[in-house]
């Protein structure tokens, strides 16, 4: 992995030795649309008429002014029952020819939330969408004239540099090295689930292209951003770690422009060079995961972020004898495809956002509106036939990375994804006005870069391809391995008997005369035998010929039973490859969900343990405070009769000292009496004093 500024427009080369003519023709935004399969229950709200117009049916529930069918017409409508290859082959298979070709391309999907835009760009392993489909072609395309790793490299000014192969071959190993340094440091750790996605039995295409240049080597390198909240964040950026250890959060991008062709790029993204489709699917798995989502009420994985996944092909031809590849940055072409999948827009009021998904949503609807204005004001410049307002590409990063397509770098295409709900019905209609407006939009043509054929011959990798096959044999080695085929044998011919080596005065004698006349009569003798074997060797050969045509005749027949009986078993083949790619899938994904469901047991088990030392802790808590109630209750008691014992014996002491005064009162009042003269039987009992027990109070 590199770090190299990334383009939305690439370099083209120099004119010192290709000529560019641009031609003043402009061609329409072409715009599909593509249907999702209706789930559940609910009232369809879309309908397809034919191959290209769209009908739209208000739900009930809207107004009686409002209530009229709307039509709506794309370059082409895909139904819900269409193959994602056949998606492919429509839309996106001609932007990869012109990649190859050395053109730029952009294709987003637009639409919804939960329309269909990721499944249509990304899609499923037994299932891919356009994203990988594009890779298999070119790979499949380039085949044998890729370069060596680390040929091409990216450079700081949105270009690429080109290094000798010996280089190329020092670089690759330190590579190797440190990334088999990274594998040991990562070994205990668990494995990421890109690494399982790319684990999965992938259906490739097998489309191929032959519009490649067989004089050139190409290389292809990825990179893979998301424009999040208006900022630009690296998707397959490695984690960065502080100085202790600790992860750190990633910063956003910047936008800068090239100075020489005024093209917009990224600054400082990682660029990877891959040799194949699956290495590089194993990075867009990857970029998956770290793209930001949420669980709405409309769709469990809702990406909050717009994502732009950039094929860059290089192409650099090799020298006079077609040996190396030349070391020319001037001759390289560099040709790129952005596939963007678009945030889906959403309403608050249905996904209930709050909080952070609330600003994401914002950002999300205000930067596809800027898109809308931009195009807008595109086509009413373009209405104008002059620039008569300035376009606001700066007000998003969205449209200021688009810039460059529409104003003349490439061919730009949109898949709109379509909800056919009617509880959809109000959001679908935008979206049906904006692909309306991107097909009014006029996009100019690119430069269409030449070759000047004088400066190299074409054709000579392939001669020293077949040079290097035959050099070094003899003569009579070079049969079927060198040229294939074998050099035909030359059958003897037939020859008249020789005329006598005479002289002038020797031919007039008679006896001469009379040998020649019968030389002569031996010819001709010889001429009628020949003749005669020449037309039994015909009839011979007409009757192995009609053989022959029989028997061709018989084998043509068995050879189309031969056909079908191979077409049969190639039906029963791919059926049952498919039945075991399914099956290994689900066999995977059932090992993934028995894995997952281990964790979730040894979790389990983790928690029991937790929940099992906790009851013990509070047992022996309510253990300790049963105790301590314990001991509180018979201190309690303690004191209580300590309290009893003090209280009887006060009360013992009162009822003393009050018996001893009523004793005394009594004693006064008889010697009272007695001084009076009075009976001192007479006295009244005084009233007896209930003293309360302790019990009582």
């Amino acid at each position: 992995m590199s770090k190299s500024n990334i383009a939305i427009n690439s370099r083209t080369p120099s004119s010192a030795q290709k000529t560019p003519k641009r031609r003043k023709c402009t061609d329409p935004v072409e715009v599909y649309c593509r249907i999702r399969p209706l789930l559940g229950a609910t009232i369809k709200c879309v309908e397809q008429i034919n191959e290209t117009t769209l009908k739209i049916t208000p739900p009930s529930t809207t107004p009686t002014i409002k209530n009229i069918p709307l039509f709506y017409t794309f370059n082409g409508i895909f139904d819900e029952q269409i193959q994602q290859k056949a998606v492919f082959d429509k839309v996106a298979l001609p932007l990869v020819e012109e990649l190859i070709k050395g053109k730029n391309g952009l294709l987003f999907a637009y639409g919804v939330t939960s329309s269909g835009k990721t499944h249509t760009m990304i899609g499923q392993a037994n299932n891919p969408g356009i994203l990988p489909r594009c890779l298999d072609v070119v790979f499949n395309s380039i085949g044998e004239n890729q370069a060596r790793p680390f040929i091409f490299l990216p450079d700081d000014n949105n270009g690429m540099k080109i290094q000798p192969e010996y280089q190329a071959v020092v670089m690759k190993n330190q590579k190797e090295r440190q990334k088999k340094q990274e594998e040991r440091l990562r070994r205990k750790e668990e494995r990421p689930d890109s690494a399982e996605k790319a684990d999965e039995i992938r259906i490739p295409d097998s489309t191929k292209l032959n519009c490649v240049n067989e004089d050139s080597a190409y290389a292809v390198f990825i990179s893979y951003v998301e424009v999040y909240n208006n900022y630009i964040f690296d998707l397959l950026e490695e984690d960065q770690v502080n100085e202790y250890g600790h992860p750190v959060l990633p910063i956003s991008k910047k936008v800068g422009e090239d100075s020489r062709n005024r093209v917009m790029y990224v600054k400082d993204v990682a660029e990877i060079e891959v040799k194949s489709t699956e290495e590089a699917c194993l990075q867009v798995w990857k970029g998956q995961e770290r793209r930001r989502k949420a669980n709405t009420i409309l769709n469990d994985k809702s990406s909050r972020s717009h994502s732009i996944f950039n094929i860059r092909l290089v192409q650099a031809p090799y020298d006079e004898e077609g040996k190396q590849i030349l070391l020319n940055k001037d001759m390289l072409t560099i040709s790129q495809l952005s596939l963007v999948d678009l945030a889906g827009s959403e309403r608050a009021s249905k996904t209930q956002a709050t909080g952070d998904m609330l600003k994401e949503a914002g950002n999300i609807n205000n930067s596809l509106m800027t898109l809308h204005t931009c195009l807008e004001t595109l086509r009413a410049n373009q209405i104008a036939g002059r620039a008569a307002k300035m376009v606001p590409y700066r007000e998003s990063k969205l449209t200021l990375l688009f810039k460059n397509f529409f104003e003349g770098s490439g061919r730009v295409k949109m898949v709109v994804c379509v909800n056919p709900r009617s509880e959809d019905h109000d959001e679908t209609l935008n979206v049906m006005k904006f692909a309306e407006l991107t097909q009014d939009v006029q996009v100019q043509r690119g430069q269409e870069v030449q070759f000047d054929e004088n400066v190299l011959a074409p054709g000579r990798r392939k001669q020293n391809l077949l040079y290097k096959r035959v050099s070094g044999q003899p003569l009579e080695d070079l049969t079927n391995t060198s040229f294939g085929f074998n050099l035909p044998s030359v059958p003897p011919a037939f020859s008249m008997p020789p005329f006598p080596s005479w002289t002038a005065q020797e031919v007039s004698s008679e006896d001469k005369a009379q040998a020649i006349l019968n030389k002569l009569h031996e010819r001709q003798q010889f001429r009628r035998d020949a003749e005669a074997d020449f037309e039994k060797r015909k009839q011979r050969m007409r009757a192995v010929l009609v053989n022959m045509e029989k028997e061709h005749e018989e084998n043509l027949q068995k050879n189309a039973l031969v056909h079908q009986e191979v077409a049969t078993l190639k039906q029963e083949m791919d059926q049952m490859r498919s039945d075991n790619i399914r099956l290994e899938n689900q066999n995977l994904k059932l090992k993934r969900e028995n894995d997952k469901l281990k964790k979730t047991n040894a979790l389990y088990l983790v928690e029991r343990e937790q929940v099992l030392d906790e009851k013990k802790k509070i047992e022996e808590k309510i253990r300790k405070e049963v105790e301590k109630r314990e001991t509180i209750k018979k201190t309690f008691k303690q004191v209580v009769g300590r309290e009893k014992h003090k209280w009887e014996k006060n009360t013992e002491q009162m009822i003393r000292r009050v018996d001893l005064r009523a004793a005394q009162q009594e004693s006064k009042l008889r010697q009272v009496l007695e001084i009076v003269g009075g009976n001192a039987e007479d006295l009244p009992d005084l009233p007896k004093i209930d003293i309360p027990q302790l019990e009582d109070i």
